[in-house]
């Protein structure tokens, strides 16, 4: 089976490349860069092209039966995903997977959680078997964090006290590899989440308890978290994430028993736990 990978390079996308490669499938995977197409694993093809520019779009949309949509967070996120799905039913995609986020539709005033309803929405209504997922709030976003944890002492990201049932993209991209080989997963919508809904407090203790020192929690003031972001994101990124966070300190974003049983379903086992996630990370950065 031929695959196209929208998002390939990225941290979800770059390990379903892996995982179709794993089972023999062919992986053509569109980027900008030529610099990031030669940094492609051997035996994956890769496309140059921009979903911002129609005169790329014949060379993108061709050779392959199933699409995997994965747009990145950005002002032109919808018009970026209307068009991979419209070419790619052009095309005669024979199957779409889309990555969309837990809660879009319930979180509806986040400009990036609004982009992807609509996306959804179009998707459902083209007529080409598609398979929609969910997932919640990366573990691997902590990623970014390496600084404030290892050197201060400090989780930074603004959860809450609620809680967010975050997930890990190595679940997130096993779902993604049987959505697109496997049968059975069509006409579904599955949200992906991990076993235990997480709040600031929990993340920081989970490092803590990893490290064996403390680390606190960076708080819920978003007005001082947005002014820090602004020295790694554009204006506008940190804006819209200010709002995504807001949302999750009023309410949350806590997955619920059929939430967990579709990640099962799907992953085809138990969702990982944070705590093995923060193993892994602390250990790669003490290196």
């Amino acid at each position: 089976m031929r695959h196209l990978i929208l998002g390939g390079t990225g941290t979800v996308g770059s390990q379903i490349v892996e995982g179709l490669r794993e089972r023999g499938e062919s992986v053509r995977v569109l980027t900008r860069s030529r610099e990031r197409a030669q940094e492609l694993p051997d035996g994956v093809d890769a496309v140059i092209g921009d979903l911002m520019e129609p005169s790329t779009y014949g060379e993108v949309f061709r050779d392959f039966d199933r699409l995997f949509i994965l747009n990145a967070v950005a002002p032109t996120e919808l018009h970026e995903g209307l068009v991979a799905l419209n070419e790619g039913v052009r095309a005669g995609a024979e199957r779409i997977v889309y990555l969309s986020v837990q809660g879009a539709d319930t979180v509806p005033h986040v400009p990036h959680f609004a982009a992807k309803v609509e996306i959804e929405k179009a998707i459902r209504e083209s007529g080409v078997p598609f398979t929609i997922l969910r997932p919640s709030n990366f573990y691997q976003n902590d990623h970014w964090f390496q600084g404030p944890i290892m050197e201060h002492g400090v989780y930074p990201q603004p959860l809450g006290d609620v809680g967010v049932s975050r997930v890990d993209v190595g679940d997130i991209a096993q779902a993604a590899v049987r959505a697109l080989t496997e049968p059975g997963f069509e006409g579904r919508t599955y949200n992906l989440v991990g076993p235990d809904p997480l709040t600031g407090e929990d993340c920081a203790d989970a490092y803590g308890r990893v490290l064996d020192r403390a680390v606190k929690y960076g708080g819920n003031d978003l007005d001082a978290w947005e002014e820090q972001a602004l020295a790694m994101l554009p204006a506008w990124m940190a804006w819209d994430f200010k709002v995504m966070y807001a949302a999750f300190q009023k309410d949350g974003l806590v997955a619920d028993e059929e939430d967990l049983a579709q990640t099962r379903t799907i992953v085809g086992r138990d969702p990982r736990p944070f705590e093995d996630f923060v193993r892994e990370t602390v250990e790669q950065w003490r290196g």
